[in-house]
């Protein structure tokens, strides 16, 4: 029993039109999924990916319009990583980022991989992440109509990082409960702080790595706009799925046990240090509703949710999503 990778990663942002803007017209992802938070219906779940929204390819957020800012520190999922096919599409985003005024870093070397750091017009921290010298899961295929040429678009999730006071149980949990294998690690960016840890799963690669950064002089995060609430974990089918379910709770962790998203079914749980994980399935996915060539192209809503569409609808501020 084991992890294929990364499935996705959720974030939140107070601002759902701005959110979209950045990341189909900016970042050339293709919104796959225009839908509501289920636990919380009155705002947009909005899931970007690859021209399919294959597993692994999704980042998705969540709209809270009165989220504060972000407030960094430990205990978070402080970065998430954007996988483009090789270095020199790097060259090609750091020239984009000029033109569109998106602050980014220079490109460097991290886990022996070519990177660019960058922020959103929220500030989430993200780094793009060459596949050029990848060995292991297979990144997903840009949209063909991205506004990204396709050479350089971004083809999935790469490595995830967690930043918390004491690395020790949160690695306990990967290695010792999830299966995770030690890779490796490489320096911070931050003088004077340890070395980051580098964990893999699965077939290993960009596309299944954990990042754990250990630091003593931040206080805990205080999870707002920019910042991220959640990183999922791919398993092949409910049948695998329910056998996590069963080892989280002989290990005598509290989780959610069986939660049914209908384009995938998952569990969430924290580990030791308070960080929200998620194990979902690989399918149905987000053509079970609509058309692929019209993939968030009008509000969907699973079935449980349908009765209430007009009530849902009347308290969403229209959302453009011509791309």
């Amino acid at each position: 029993m084991h992890f294929k990778g990364i499935h996705h990663v959720s974030a939140i942002t107070a601002n759902a039109s701005e959110n979209f803007n950045f990341y189909t017209k900016i970042m050339g992802l293709r919104l796959i999924k225009k839908t509501v938070n289920q636990d919380d219906v009155s705002v947009y779940h909005l899931f970007y990916g690859d021209e399919k929204g294959n597993p692994g390819t999704e980042l998705t957020f969540f709209e809270i319009p009165a989220a504060g800012r972000n407030r960094e520190g430990n205990d978070s999922i402080s970065t998430t990583s954007l996988r483009v096919p090789n270095d020199e599409a790097l060259a090609y985003w750091r020239q984009r980022f000029d033109e569109y005024g998106v602050e980014h870093g220079e490109i460097t070397e991290r886990a022996c991989r070519a990177t660019l750091s960058f922020t959103d017009f929220e500030g989430q921290r993200l780094i793009l992440v060459s596949d050029e010298r990848n060995e292991g899961v297979e990144g997903g295929r840009p949209w063909e109509r991205s506004s990204v040429p396709a050479e350089y678009g971004i083809t999935g999730l790469g490595p995830v990082q967690l930043t918390v006071a004491n690395a020790a149980p949160t690695i306990s949990v990967l290695t010792e409960l999830m299966g995770f294998r030690r890779k490796g690690q490489y320096p911070s960016d931050i003088a004077g702080q340890p070395d980051i840890q580098v964990f893999e799963t699965g077939e290993g690669g960009t596309g299944a790595e954990i990042h754990i950064e250990e630091r003593h002089d931040l206080p805990k995060e205080r999870l707002g706009r920019g910042g991220v609430h959640h990183v999922a974990f791919r398993v092949e089918d409910e049948e695998e799925l329910r056998a996590w379910i069963s080892r989280i709770r002989a290990a005598r962790i509290a989780s959610s046990g069986f939660v049914d998203r209908f384009y995938f079914r998952s569990l969430y749980f924290r580990e030791p240090n308070g960080i929200l994980f998620e194990i979902a399935t690989d399918g149905p996915g987000f053509d079970t509703d609509e058309d692929i060539e019209h993939l968030g192209e009008s509000l969907a809503l699973p079935p449980f949710l349908e009765s209430k569409r007009e009530q849902i609808e009347a308290h969403l501020k229209p959302l453009d999503t011509v791309q």
